[in-house]
């Protein structure tokens, strides 16, 4: 058996010897460079482009911009914003007279900083840097806009101001989840080619289908390839369409030859589109007891300068009350577009946002009854007993024990001595926790092919991975299913020419889709072997078995390897939901030095539910990564703007994030509460790292501190000042 096992990833050995496949390593005979000339201005008028002297520099071949674009009758991006199963939120972008069009070099004005406004291509990429050098543009600098796009309310709020009405004690408090990059390994990167054959982007992405279809749309055929080899990580953005990787496919079409760009680390900061950015005001009401009466909330979302996507609000609405049963709820989700890059889905994607609020509320009430923070926590806890129970927000919850994964977390972080530990600390020590469910849907449609070909078992899949694994994990399952070694197993993904569809890598839902598919094909393939078998044997179907990868006539040494049925093939298509909630909690303990401010997380646990993990190994790796973000946006992460919305973080010098050095040895448990939502009980563990951590780790600073709360992140300097108000 395979699945359950810790197996090392089979893709590491590629990867970690220098043999991966990424976009910028691929060459193309006759290859152009294209580089972007990019918008000093967060907002502005574009007078005029000045780029006569650049055109007659040495190599260059084009100086394409947003006129050019227009005058070849190509449309702006059509991002559709809207989550596909969220039937209330209905306002798009294209639908508001107030949003401009997001096209792919700006035409008339620019709408944030780094927003591409011309592109050069020429022979090298040294000529195609210089070119731009000179290029002037005349801008008329605009007054910084904001603009309402979404305005949406959900639950009772009679009811709920009753419910506060009546409370005891009503506690509330703002909060922001600031903006945050995305900080991935590789830098983003296109390839465009246009021949004979039609046109091919090769670029790194969480889903070439969805990229094939808007491009399509966008070039008005369907002569349309996507290939996305491995990608150095995505965590929600790049499942999106960007300008780039429109532009170069345009020019490779104007020039009759391939076009190639690689973003700088300088560019990704200005304008890789960017994660959170919420403004949040919360009061949460409990009776004497600590039971929750009512919850109000207001969710402003700041979407950026074009509308990619509404997926974060409507996640934080989906998630809202979270683990805990809250009678009376009202909420208010707004969202505005703003002079900023855009800001998308970036891991957990509204989650994390929702359990801040809610578990940091939770302290706070705790603090004003003199109560202990776990038994708050107790006392509102969805408990087994309440199953299946639908939250206010319509969430169904068949599975979960989040008093359980709560009660071990504190055990194993040694809650019940704590209070010892921090009386012997010789700096201000803290403890956090926060409890967590997930709601991961995603897109609703996957396939799956299975085939028999070269002595191998080859799996199709529309979901690609972006670092998680998918080559292991996908063929422990396969092998299992099949009763195959599993170095017989091969996964083949990323390119449209063979993906026939898929919903991409994203919300958790990649491992759940294809495991249900796969136990499905699986049955599908051996059926179907068993009646090529029993043909070529001379036998009834019903006489021939299968064991260990072989068909075999019942009593007899007959046999043919499922391994010889070459061009046996199956597959399966899905397109639907697969409802799921992964769930646990996660504890920290810091210090913090007293003199400097600076915070050391001592001990960080987490106990995850992610139903049956198929490799444990890879799960941690997940969590781990999904701990790290968490930490370094409550720490360390966030975009700084000044007063006219110039990036003041735009590098990795200005730009803190967490390092190996900033973080402790994570202590990892897995449990699991069955669900019944799939054959092989998969929940999901991609996000569950990140969505408790920035409230655990605040919980904890504010236990330390003493104080009710502070803002993320909470560098060096905002706890230094934090503690010296409290003693002022």
């Amino acid at each position: 058996m395979y699945i359950g096992r810790p197996l090392p990833r089979v893709e590491d050995d590629r990867l970690l010897t220098g043999r991966g496949s990424y976009t910028d390593d691929q060459a193309y005979p006759g290859q152009a460079w294209c580089v972007f000339v990019r918008s000093p201005h967060a907002h502005a008028r574009v007078v005029k482009i000045l780029s006569e002297e650049a055109r007659h520099m040495p190599g260059v071949l084009a100086i394409l911009t947003g006129a050019d674009y227009a005058a070849d009758g190509l449309p702006p991006v059509d991002h559709v914003p809207n989550p596909l199963d969220m039937h209330d939120i209905t306002k798009r972008a294209f639908d508001n007279p107030r949003q401009a069009p997001h096209w792919p070099l700006a035409r008339d004005k620019v709408s944030h900083v780094g927003e591409p406004i011309a592109a050069v291509i020429a022979e090298t990429l040294e000529q195609a840097r210089d070119a731009a050098d000179r290029i002037e543009v005349d801008y008329e600098p605009l007054p910084l806009a904001e603009s309402l796009c979404l305005d949406y309310a959900f639950g009772d709020a009679a009811a709920t101001r009753g419910a506060l009405a009546r409370a005891a004690h009503v506690v509330q408090h703002d909060f922001v989840s600031q903006r945050v990059v995305n900080c991935q390994m590789e830098p983003r990167s296109a390839i465009g080619v246009c021949d004979q054959q039609g046109y091919k982007l090769v670029t790194g992405c969480q889903g070439t289908v969805l990229l094939k279809a808007m491009l399509a749309k966008i070039f008005q055929t369907e002569q349309m390839r996507v290939v996305c080899g491995d990608v150095g990580g995505a965590f929600g953005p790049r499942t999106y369409l960007q300008p780039e990787q429109i532009v170069v496919l345009w020019a490779a079409k104007r020039l009759g030859r391939p076009v190639r760009w690689t973003s700088t680390r300088s560019e990704a900061f200005l304008a890789d589109f960017q994660g959170r950015d919420a403004a949040i005001q919360a009061a949460l009401g409990v009776d004497a007891d600590g039971r929750i009466l009512g919850y109000e909330v207001s969710l402003r979302s700041n979407l950026g300068a074009h509308t990619v996507s509404f997926v974060p609000p409507a996640n934080f609405r989906n998630i809202l009350t979270t683990v805990y049963r809250i009678p009376a709820v009202s909420l208010r989700v707004q969202g505005v577009t703003s002079n900023t890059v855009p800001a998308v889905p970036y891991r957990g994607a509204g989650r994390p946002e929702a359990h801040h609020v809610l578990e940091r509320l939770l302290d706070l009430a705790a603090r004003r009854l003199k109560m202990d923070r776990a038994e708050i926590r107790r006392r509102n806890l969805v408990r087994k007993s309440d199953l299946p129970y639908r939250t206010p927000m319509r969430l169904l919850f068949e599975s979960g024990d989040f008093a359980g994964y709560m009660e071990r977390a504190l055990e194993i972080a040694d809650y019940a001595g704590f209070a010892e530990r921090k009386r012997k600390a010789r700096r201000r020590r803290g403890l956090g926790m926060a409890n967590y469910v997930e709601s991961p849907v995603g897109a609703p449609r996957e396939r799956i092919e299975l085939r028999v070909t070269q002595g191998t078992i080859e799996i199709i899949a529309g979901t690609q991975s972006s670092g998680q694994g998918h080559e292991t994990a996908f063929a422990q399952v396969a092998a299992d299913q099949l009763e195959m070694p599993i170095e017989k197993i091969r996964l083949r993904t990323g390119d449209t020419a063979f993906v026939k569809s898929g919903g991409g890598t994203h919300s958790d839902r990649s491992l759940r889709f294809v495991s249900t598919l796969l136990v499905a094909a699986g049955r599908q393939l051996l059926e179907k072997g068993r009646q090529a078998a029993a043909a070529k044997m001379e036998v009834a179907a019903a006489d021939v078995v299968y064991q260990q990868g072989s068909f075999r006539v019942a009593g007899t040494d007959r046999a043919i390897a499922l391994l010889d049925l070459a061009e046996l093939a199956v597959e399966e298509d899905f397109n639907g939901r697969i409802p799921a909630h992964p769930g646990g909690c996660a504890v920290c303990e810091l210090e913090v030095d007293p003199d400097t401010g600076a915070v050391e997380i001592l001990r960080y646990v987490t106990v995850d539910d992610v139903g049956q993990a198929v490799n444990p190994l890879i799960v941690d790796g997940q969590t781990h990564g999904g701990i790290a973000q968490g930490i370094g946006q409550a720490l360390m992460e966030g975009v700084a703007l000044d007063a006219a919305n110039q990036v003041l973080t735009g590098s990795f010098m200005d730009y803190g994030f967490a390092r190996a050095e900033n973080l402790p040895s994570f202590e990892t448990a897995l449990a699991e509460d069955p669900t019944a939502g799939n054959p092989l009980r998969i929940k999901g563990g991609g996000e569950g790292g990140v969505v408790p951590a920035t409230a655990a780790v605040i919980n904890a600073l504010c236990d330390a501190l003493g104080v009710d709360d502070i803002a993320m992140p909470a560098t060096p300097q905002r706890v230094w000042s934090a503690m010296r108000n409290r003693q002022a």
